[in-house]
């Protein structure tokens, strides 16, 4: 396992605060073509902004990075100044040191399977509000839809709809890690059930825990036994009707084919 497997583990090198990578790519380059304009071309600077960030790193080195000559049998270029090499071979070398060091913690997260797991839960990226990690505790494969019931903490479950052909794809089966993914927008919340049963397969009751009032909506945040929250986004006029506030108990209804199933590979 490699730093580049584990998309949380990542560390940027800087010396001073302020010399980066792509400082030192200028430096590369420069010494390599021996022409600033080249060099400002790839490393991504323009002409002007080289020479800014060239005189920025002198002040800081009390030392002159590059010497620029003009004419001659040459032609006259831009060169690194012994202590530019001297700057640019440390980096090189301090770049190795780091670049060990993140696969060194990465191979002792591999030991921790527990922590990994959360780290790497953590590194998922998606619009979605709502993502309910568990365990998959029953799955109901039919011709064409397979529901996917995941077990939450507290005692919860959330239950999927899928395609069957996705489900295989997936290779869903008991005892796996998922991810339940649900938008805000597709929560209702239920104050009071008025004696009526509804359809929708997931109903999770627990209690207002936060209300955030925008200028046409809310995010309400409902608070399952467990700890597990699940967010609403609900119509400013809704959260008056309802007189929703925190501590208030609800139930957080929304249709099993809302929830977007996420398997480990």
């Amino acid at each position: 396992m490699t730093a580049h497997d584990h998309p949380l583990l990542q560390g940027q090198l800087r010396l001073a605060g302020r010399l980066d990578g792509r400082f030192f790519d200028l430096l590369a380059a420069l010494a390599l073509t021996g022409s600033l304009q080249k060099a400002a071309r790839a490393a991504g600077y323009s002409y002007k902004g080289a020479w800014l960030v060239l005189d920025a790193a002198m002040a800081l080195t009390h030392a002159p990075l590059v010497d620029k000559a003009t004419g001659g049998a040459g032609g006259g270029g831009t060169r690194l100044t012994a202590e530019g090499e001297a700057l640019l071979v440390a980096w090189r070398e301090l770049q190795a040191r780091h670049t060990a060091f993140l696969h060194e913690q990465a191979a002792w997260l591999a030991t921790q399977p527990a922590l990994d797991a959360l780290l790497k839960r953590m590194s998922m990226k998606t619009t979605a509000r709502n993502q309910f990690f568990g365990r998959i505790a029953g799955v109901n494969p039919g011709p064409s839809t397979t529901t996917v019931r995941v077990a939450l903490d507290g005692g919860q479950h959330v239950t999927a709809s899928l395609t069957t052909e996705a489900a295989q794809e997936l290779q869903v089966q008991t005892g796996k890690e998922a991810l339940a993914l649900v938008k805000s927008s597709e929560v209702v919340l239920v104050t009071d059930f008025g004696g009526y049963k509804l359809s929708a397969r997931n109903q999770l009751t627990g209690a207002v825990s936060r209300v955030e009032r925008g200028a046409v909506s809310s995010l309400i945040g409902l608070t399952l036994p467990g700890g597990t929250v699940v967010t609403a986004s609900v119509t400013n006029d809704a959260v008056d009707g309802l007189g929703l506030a925190a501590g208030q108990p609800a139930t957080a209804v929304f249709k099993a084919y809302a929830v977007m199933l996420a398997v480990r590979a």
